[in-house]
């Protein structure tokens, strides 16, 4: 009982009673609608705004375990707890995968554990959450290029229209510190051109592809399923960014004083915010195109900026305001051809 009491102080009521809605809602949107009978594509943008709202969440319940214990140890138990949920639920699939597979999938969690990481240092150093959302974001903006960079995809106009206006929404951000980075803001930029180079692998790894050998043969690559390509990836993440922890920070003063609230923002981000995210994620990333994808996507900013400004009472400056305003603009100009059909499909 003692025990209990002290758990329920850890939160205020204001806390407990958002925690209590956000949950009721995502379970409605992910099961009730889903159970209707649909197309794949307004499944997709269903599940593709819970993972957003997911996402927003997550950032909050990922800044209150920094502030308890190392950053790198945190992410790596969120990640390798929430993998192995999903590997124990899909365990027979494993069975079944080629080495083809295996490879994608582990090439996608070698660089999402890099951005992870990033992005965690990003939210231990940073000093503003909403800040930080909408400088992530930045890799929304970046996943046609690195598709143009990488993979020989030809980006559409508009990305050529987003790109200087991201930039301009950058350069009034960093100059809140003197026309500099902080730390925390340097951190979140290198997570957001790891995330779009992420985000172009997960979604090939996640579909079935036509490719030509080097002798002409066109064949056709299975897609990893997505509940065993999500537990290989965030068991990915886990395990590098366990071994950099195990490098660079301190385990003993955490375990040793391992708290009721340290295990539940913990147990929080690893079952809603990496286990339930990644998997509708992926999920939908197999119903959809990458375009139409990362339209909807953009919402994630606006959603933590707004849960950051009640959970933790943030102000933004004129000049942040501004910043993320273009940002936000240019996300939406750079998906403006997806966003005219999203807008006619409504």
């Amino acid at each position: 009982m003692a025990s209990q009491e002290s758990l329920n102080g850890l939160l205020s009521m204001s806390h407990q009673r958002t925690i209590r809605y956000a949950a009721r809602l995502l379970l409605e949107l992910t099961f009730w609608r889903l159970s209707l009978s649909e197309s794949n594509t307004y499944k997709a943008d269903l599940l593709l705004l819970t993972v957003t709202l997911l996402a927003a969440i997550s950032w909050i319940f990922s800044k209150e375990a920094v502030q308890l214990m190392p950053p790198l140890l945190f992410l790596s138990l969120r990640f390798f707890c929430a993998g192995l949920l999903l590997a124990l639920i899909a365990i027979r699939q494993f069975a079944q995968l080629t080495r083809e597979q295996i490879f994608q999938a582990v090439r996608v969690g070698m660089v999402f554990a890099a951005g992870m990481s990033c992005w965690i240092m990003g939210l231990k150093f940073g000093t503003h959450v909403g800040e930080g959302a909408f400088l992530t974001s930045l890799g929304v903006v970046l996943v046609p290029v690195i598709g143009r960079l990488v993979f020989a995809e030809r980006p559409p106009a508009s990305t050529w229209l987003a790109l200087p206006i991201a930039i301009a929404g950058l350069a009034l951000l960093s100059l809140e510190n003197g026309l500099n980075f902080a730390a925390g803001q340097s951190f979140y930029v290198i997570a957001a051109v790891l995330f779009a180079i992420y985000f172009n692998l997960n979604t090939r790894a996640a579909n079935l592809r036509t490719v030509s050998d080097q002798g002409g043969a066109v064949n056709q690559r299975a897609p990893v399923p997505a509940m065993v390509l999500t537990a290989m990836v965030l068991m990915t993440v886990g395990a590098i960014s366990g071994a950099l922890s195990l490098l660079l920070e301190p385990w003993h003063p955490t375990f040793e004083n391992f708290t009721g609230e340290i295990f539940m923002w913990v147990a929080l981000s690893a079952v809603v915010g990496s286990s339930a995210r990644f998997l509708l994620q992926t999920y939908a990333q197999s119903l959809s195109t990458q375009s139409h994808g990362v339209v909807i996507m953009v919402l994630e900013p606006v959603w933590t900026a707004l849960i950051a400004s009640v959970w933790f009472g943030e102000e933004m400056s004129l000049m942040q305001v501004i910043g993320c305003a273009l940002i936000f603009t240019a996300l939406l100009a750079g998906k403006a051809s997806a966003l005219r059909k999203f807008l006619r499909r409504a």
